[in-house]
């Protein structure tokens, strides 16, 4: 042994472990199933209301599993179909899950601004598909609503499993001033 080791082990002489609870006090609830699966409904809810302006103004309301599809007039099918098997590099990516439809609406139009500003051209919305709900599929059937309403999203279509299925949607984006003027540059 050497010296360390035995002016370590000298020291060490005499030293107790410190004792400790082995289990941990877990506080348990008091509420009666009753009370919570009553308070579970109204949080559920409290998200989406029923008199949401947004939902019952003639929203086309999708089934929680339909499939999302939109694609812009000149979109090139080969860059559709590229997007639609999930083979772009997804750049950015924004959860709606447990927002409300003016939280999310606002959300959209601020991540699609964003992506925007900093040349994303890929990205992916997961809005869920809202199974076991009253109402399924809300935001997601508010997602494919708003999204061909803004000018800069050029095709969205539902992601491949891996990304999420059904409960989630590919974006494909127009690419920046700065980038169009970079590619005119480049090929002239």
């Amino acid at each position: 042994m050497d010296k360390d080791s035995e002016d370590f082990f000298n020291e060490m002489q005499g030293v107790q472990p410190l004792q400790r609870e082995k289990r941990v006090a877990l506080n348990i609830s008091t509420l009666d199933k009753s009370t919570v699966k009553t308070r579970q409904q109204a949080a559920q809810f409290e998200n989406i209301s029923l008199t949401d302006p947004l939902v019952n103004s003639g929203v086309e309301q999708l089934d929680a599993n339909a499939m999302l599809a939109y694609q812009r007039p000149g979109v090139q099918h080969g860059v559709y179909k590229q997007l639609r098997m999930g083979k772009y590099i997804i750049e950015a990516r924004l959860d709606l899950h447990r927002m409300t439809a003016d939280q999310a609406r606002l959300t959209i139009y601020q991540f699609v601004r964003d992506c925007i500003t900093h040349d994303i051209r890929c990205a992916l919305i997961t809005h869920g598909k809202g199974e076991g709900r009253a109402i399924p599929a809300v935001l997601k059937s508010l997602v494919a609503h708003w999204l061909p309403q803004i000018d800069q999203v050029l095709a969205f279509h539902s992601a491949q499993k891996h990304h999420g299925g059904s409960g989630a949607t590919y974006l494909l984006l127009k690419k920046s001033d700065r980038k169009r003027l970079e590619n005119s540059e480049r090929h002239q």
